[in-house]
C-alpha cells in the first residue's frame, strides 16, 4: 500500500473513532438529564395522633424498611415493629400516589377536641417534601385511601 492510502485510512478511522466517542458522550448526558427530571417518592410517613387518652401511631417507610410504633399516653403503652420491605412492596405502595397532584392537595384544620385523631401524611420526593393534615375532604384523597389499603397487606394483623 502506498503511504497516501495509509494516511487516508488513518484519518478515516480517527474521524470514525472521534464521532463514536462524541455520540456516546451525548447519549450519556441525555440519560442523566432525563433521570434528573424524574421525580420519585423516597419516604412516606403516616401518623394518627390525638384522642382523650393520648393515642398515637406512627408509620415510616423508606425504599428498604418499614417502622411502625403506636401507643397510648394514658396507660403508658408503647409498641414497635420494624421490618425490611421488598422492592416489589415499595413500588406497589408508591404506585398509589400521583406526585403531580401533591401541590394541589389541601389540608384541613386540626380540630382534635371535636373529631378526635389527626391524620398526617408526610411524603418526601427527590425534589420536594409534602405534608398533608386531615386531607379527607380533598378530591385527591382517594390515593391516600388506596395506600392505606395496600399497607394492610404488609403490616401484620397484630400490629394494625
Amino acid at each position: 500500500m502506498s503511504a497516501i492510502k495509509l494516511n487516508i485510512l488513518k484519518i478515516f478511522f480517527s474521524i470514525l473513532l472521534l464521532l463514536t466517542l462524541l455520540f456516546c458522550t451525548k447519549n450519556e448526558s441525555a440519560k442523566k438529564t432525563s433521570s434528573a427530571n424524574h421525580e420519585e417518592i423516597t419516604f412516606i410517613e403516616l401518623s394518627h395522633v390525638g384522642g382523650e387518652l393520648g393515642s398515637y401511631s406512627n408509620l415510616k417507610i423508606t425504599k428498604d424498611s418499614i417502622h411502625f410504633e403506636r401507643g397510648m399516653s394514658a396507660n403508658k403503652t408503647h409498641n414497635e415493629w420494624h421490618n425490611k420491605i421488598s422492592t416489589k412492596d415499595w413500588k406497589n405502595l408508591t404506585s398509589s400516589f400521583k406526585i403531580k397532584d401533591f401541590n394541589s392537595i389541601e389540608s384541613s384544620p386540626s380540630i382534635q377536641p371535636i373529631d378526635g385523631m389527626d391524620e398526617t401524611f408526610q411524603i418526601k420526593t427527590t425534589k420536594n417534601s409534602h405534608v398533608f393534615v386531615n386531607a379527607y375532604s380533598d378530591k385527591h384523597y382517594r390515593q391516600f385511601e388506596e395506600f392505606k389499603i395496600k399497607l394492610q397487606n404488609i403490616i401484620p394483623k397484630k400490629h394494625q
